[in-house]
């Protein structure tokens, strides 16, 4: 799939838009310092990441191609936050427990090149770990529907649903009020339980036609790349061993090469087992930690990412900047446009972080442009979920009086319905 994937960023011309042509990068906390390459470097870079994930496919060079694809993959997605989605974050965690894990130990290259590599058998936790990291997205986008919007109100499905009229056969059961709600209920029972009847062998089969179907419907009504395929995909490791046996031999490309020596079992040592732990705990605790904050969690995204919400809500937002000379006091409007490409300005309209770190940004430039002592202020308004638009932000607030962090963003306006 990430070899499809990269193709396509690579074909569509996406590094020269999204890194080489932008003219603001904007970070995630803590990460400032990763910033995009010069042309020749980004394209190398990706051309890397293809080679480590043909590399991974067919197990050439396995455990150098799992490092390689990690790290250049989690390095491009670190460089604008603005691109976040969480399925890049998925790729990004599926990689690293794949640096941990046998998978080129039957069916590679890696075993024609080097026979003592074959293995029979390995650990229960080297398959349990990926359907582990299958299960948390699942479960905590499900438990995430828990909410009056979603359940109730059919919000923001109400909204999605009738736009897409247009496609053939299923367009008119969109527009139908009663449809929202049925989604919005079912796709909350699919992510809570899909996992529950992928595990039990009696009810796997219907689970995975329900797998097909449901990231069908998904992948036609919003535009979400390979999110579907990519789910579509992985479930596949919750059939059982012999389904997987049968399944390779049509896939005999590679016939596996056995040393003379009886093939050997798959041992951990204890760092391993310890690096496993710590990442099993990490990924239970790290979504929760939006109880630590207080108001409206999709209004002020405190804790939102890295949580597996995906697709709550919709929200969008109109900023206009003010800068303000503090010496001769005079104040003018910013052309957001002159700086921000058109998905940046978007996203940076409604989340509170973004918004603070445009305002750096817009004071070291008018620095430069000779102005003393900028001052940034913006009125920020966002709507959430259809609602009438509101203030994000005290206008009148300068906003690079504050400093970004884990603390609460007490800058934002309380969220009151």
């Amino acid at each position: 799939m990430m070899v499809i994937s990269t193709m396509r960023f690579l074909l569509l011309g996406w590094i020269d838009d999204h890194y080489l042509n932008a003219k603001v990068a904007f970070h995630y906390y803590g990460f400032s310092w990763v910033q995009a390459l010069p042309e020749f470097w980004m394209y190398s870079i990706h051309g890397l990441m293809l080679l480590a994930a043909i590399g991974i496919t067919l197990g050439a060079f396995y455990r150098l191609a799992t490092v390689m694809f990690f790290l250049t993959f989690t390095y491009v997605q670190l460089i604008d936050l603005t691109y976040y989605l969480n399925h890049y974050y998925f790729v990004s965690l599926i990689a690293l427990l794949m640096m941990w894990l046998p998978a080129n130990a039957s069916h590679s290259m890696d075993v024609r090149r080097r026979p003592k590599l074959y293995r029979t058998m390995v650990p229960a936790w080297t398959i349990d770990s990926i359907k582990f990291q299958i299960a948390l997205v699942y479960i905590f986008a499900g438990l995430a529907k828990l909410n009056y919007d979603w359940l109730i109100l059919a919000l923001p499905l109400k909204i999605w649903l009738p736009a897409a009229d247009k496609i053939p056969v299923l367009g008119p059961v969109f527009k139908q009020p009663i449809t929202a709600h049925l989604f919005s209920w079912f796709g909350m029972l699919y992510d809570t339980f899909i996992i529950f009847f992928l595990m039990w062998p009696p009810t796997r089969v219907l689970a995975y036609l329900a797998v097909l179907v449901f990231h069908t419907v998904v992948g036609i009504l919003f535009q979400i790349g390979v999110f579907p395929l990519v789910m579509i995909g992985v479930t596949l490791i919750f059939f059982s061993n012999d389904w997987h046996r049968r399944l390779l031999k049509w896939f005999e490309i590679l016939p596996i090469s056995k040393s003379s020596s009886p093939p050997q079992n798959y041992s951990s040592s204890g760092f391993t087992r310890l690096v496993l732990y710590t990442y099993v705990a990490f990924q239970i605790t790290f979504p929760w930690r939006y109880v630590l904050y207080d108001g409206n969690l999709f209004w002020n995204e405190e804790g939102y990412r890295f949580s597996w919400r995906v697709m709550l809500m919709e929200k969008a937002g109109t900023a206009t900047f003010y800068v303000k000379d503090s010496k001769s006091g005079r104040e003018g409007i910013v052309d957001n446009t002159e700086f921000l490409q058109s998905h940046q300005e978007k996203q940076m309209a409604m989340q509170p972080d973004i918004i603070l770190q445009y305002a750096q940004f817009l004071k070291e430039y008018y620095q430069k442009q000779g102005m003393s002592d900028p001052q940034i202020r913006a009125e920020v308004y966002v709507t959430l979920n259809a609602r009438p638009s509101r203030l994000l932000i005290n206008p009148q607030l300068d906003l690079t009086t504050v400093e970004d962090g884990w603390q609460k963003k007490d800058w934002v306006l309380d969220y009151e319905e």
